[in-house]
């Protein structure tokens, strides 16, 4: 029973420090591909090695190339219902004229049904910062494919904030910057791997031992 505590108390600590799951793709960057070309030749005026296109578009369009993704994500939905609704019947007779005078009855029936019925539901969420991203592919049409993730360790855990999706090249601004509103297929996501509290921890191995008594 000894030897069970110590391999199980171990493997459920070191679950608490895992690198938690998620939803955006594993390929979160990439390298631009080496490309074969001949050495410039050098002229009277011109360098290879300083030139710079005075009019060149630096805007992100190969694999590996770099982009700054401005989240703004903000939702919010609302649901509100509500029914009623009412329904009352009544019944009555008398008995004949003899009868009545002699027994001095009536016989009355009344029945009524009400019901209220209500619902209302509320979500939102806000996610804003930045975080800067790679193009890891190139599709035929031009759009590009990108992807990355920002790891922050604070104390004694790491929070991931991650991010892919794709993004037309018309909506890339000034200095390579691009609004998460208007990346498609927008993968964002936020999640911590931070350890679970000692409370909690106490609580799972109090729970683990007294599965093992007998009573």
């Amino acid at each position: 029973m000894k030897k069970l505590a110590f391999l199980v108390l171990p493997a459920m600590l070191a679950a608490c420090g895992t690198t938690p799951s998620s939803i955006v793709p594993e390929t979160r960057s990439a390298r631009p591909a080496l490309a074969e070309v001949a050495p410039p030749a050098d002229g009277a005026i011109y360098n290879a090695a300083s030139y710079r296109p005075m009019f060149e578009d630096r805007r992100a369009r190969h694999i590996g190339d770099l982009l700054t993704i401005n989240i703004v994500e903000k939702t919010s939905a609302n649901k509100a219902g509500a029914s009623s609704g009412n329904k009352a019947g009544s019944a009555s007779f008398g008995l004949p004229g003899v009868i009545q005078s002699k027994l001095g009855a009536n016989v009355a029936l009344e029945g009524a049904t009400k019901f209220n019925d209500g619902d209302n539901q509320s979500a939102s969420n806000a996610f804003t910062g930045t975080i800067g991203v790679t193009v890891t592919e190139v599709l035929s049409n031009g759009n590009l494919i990108v992807a990355g993730e920002k790891q922050i360790a604070m104390n004694k855990g790491v929070e991931f904030i991650r991010f892919s999706g794709l993004v037309s090249p018309d909506n890339i601004q000034a200095g390579n910057v691009v609004s998460s509103s208007v990346v498609a297929d927008a993968r964002v996501e936020y999640r911590t791997n931070s350890r679970i509290d000692r409370a909690e921890v106490d609580s799972m191995m109090s729970r683990f031992f007294q599965s093992m008594l007998p009573f």
